[in-house]
C-alpha cells in the first residue's frame, strides 16, 4: 500500500509541474511588453520599469522560472499589482470560501445522486426511472451559470427565501451550493444507477434473494456497498471539477471565494493573483484525485498494488 501511494505521488510531478510552466507563462503569453498592459498605456516609463523589475521581467526566462518555482515551493506568490500586499493573504480566505462550498455541494450531489441512483435501479424501466433518467440529463445538459439564474430569479426575487449573492448569513451558501450540485447530482445518479443495475444482476444477490431475505436487506445490505465502488471515484474527480467550476457559480452569486477572485484579477489584470488562483485550482484538483485513488485502493478488495 505505502509503495502504491509513493508510486503515485511520483506520477503527479510531471503534472504538477506543467501546471507550473503554464502559470508561469501566463504573462509571457501576453501580446506585447507584460509590464506595459499592467501598468496601462499612460503609465510612464520609470513605472514600467520599475514594475518590470518587481516582476523579475528584466532576468533571463529560465532565471525567472527558477525563481518562480523557489517562490511557489515557500507559497510565495509575490504581490498583487493593485493592493500591495501579499498575494498568498488574498488567496487564502477566498480559497477557504471556495472550499466550503464545494464541500457542501459534493455532499448535496453525492447524497442525492445515491439516493436517485438508487431508486432509478431498483424501480428500471417504470416512470420514477424515466423521471429519474430524465431528470439526469436536463442537470448533465444545464450550464451552471443558467441554473443559478433560474435559482435566483424564482428563490431570491419572486419569494424572497434566500439572498442574491454575497455570504453575510448561513442561507448565503444554499443557492450557490444547489447550483453547484446540480450537474454533479446528475453524474452520480447515472453512475450509481448503471453499478446498481450491474450489481442486482450478480449470482450472490439471486441467492440472497433465494434465501428468502427481504427486498430492503438485498439492497442496502448486500448490493448498496459493491455498487458505491465506481461512484467513490467519480465523487471525488466531482469535486476536483467542483473546486474549479466554482469560477462561474461564484461571479453570479458573488461569493467571495477563488473563482470570483480569478475573475476579477483577470479584469484589472493583476496577473500575480491569476498565476496563484490557477495554481492552487490545479493543484487541488491533483490532490483531490490521489486522495481518491488512494481510499479507493484502501477500501477495494479487487484493487492490486503491482
Amino acid at each position: 500500500m505505502i509503495a502504491y501511494i509513493i508510486r503515485r505521488v511520483l506520477m503527479l510531478i510531471p503534472t504538477l509541474l506543467a501546471v507550473t510552466v503554464g502559470s508561469f507563462l501566463i504573462l509571457h503569453l501576453i501580446p506585447g511588453d507584460p509590464a506595459r498592459v499592467m501598468a496601462g498605456l499612460e503609465a510612464s516609463e520609470e513605472i514600467v520599469e520599475s514594475l518590470r523589475h518587481r516582476l523579475g521581467l528584466d532576468k533571463p526566462i529560465y532565471v525567472q522560472y527558477a525563481i518562480f518555482l523557489k517562490n511557489i515551493s515557500k507559497l510565495n506568490f509575490g504581490e498583487s499589482i493593485r493592493s500591495q500586499d501579499a498575494v498568498i493573504k488574498q488567496i487564502l480566505p477566498r480559497f477557504k470560501n471556495t472550499l466550503i462550498l464545494s464541500l457542501v455541494s459534493i455532499s448535496i450531489s453525492t447524497l442525492i445522486g445515491i439516493l436517485a441512483g438508487v431508486l432509478a435501479s431498483v424501480r428500471q424501466n417504470t416512470i420514477t426511472d424515466y423521471t429519474i433518467t430524465t431528470l439526469v440529463l436536463l442537470g448533465i445538459s444545464a450550464p451552471s451559470f443558467w441554473l443559478g439564474l433560474l435559482l435566483i430569479l424564482f428563490f431570491s426575487v419572486f419569494l424572497g427565501i434566500f439572498p442574491a449573492g454575497g455570504m453575510l448569513e448561513i442561507k448565503s451558501i444554499v443557492l450557490p451550493a444547489i447550483t453547484l450540485a446540480g450537474g454533479a447530482s446528475a453524474m452520480t445518479a447515472r453512475m450509481m444507477r448503471s453499478s446498481m443495475l450491474e450489481t442486482l444482476r450478480m449470482d450472490y444477490i439471486k441467492a440472497a434473494r433465494a434465501k428468502g431475505q427481504r427486498e430492503y436487506k438485498v439492497i442496502f445490505k448486500h448490493a448498496l456497498k459493491n455498487a458505491l465502488m465506481p461512484t467513490i471515484t467519480i465523487v471525488g474527480i466531482q469535486f476536483g471539477y467542483l473546486m474549479g467550476g466554482s469560477v462561474l457559480v461564484e461571479t453570479v452569486f458573488s461569493w467571495p471565494g477563488l473563482g470570483w477572485l480569478t475573475v476579477d484579477a483577470i479584469f484589472a489584470k493583476d496577473y500575480p493573483v491569476v498565476q496563484a488562483c490557477v495554481i492552487f485550482f490545479a493543484f487541488s484538483f491533483v490532490f483531490v484525485n490521489l486522495a481518491v485513488d488512494i481510499v479507493y485502493a484502501y477500501i477495494s478488495p479487487k484493487m492490486t498494488y503491482d
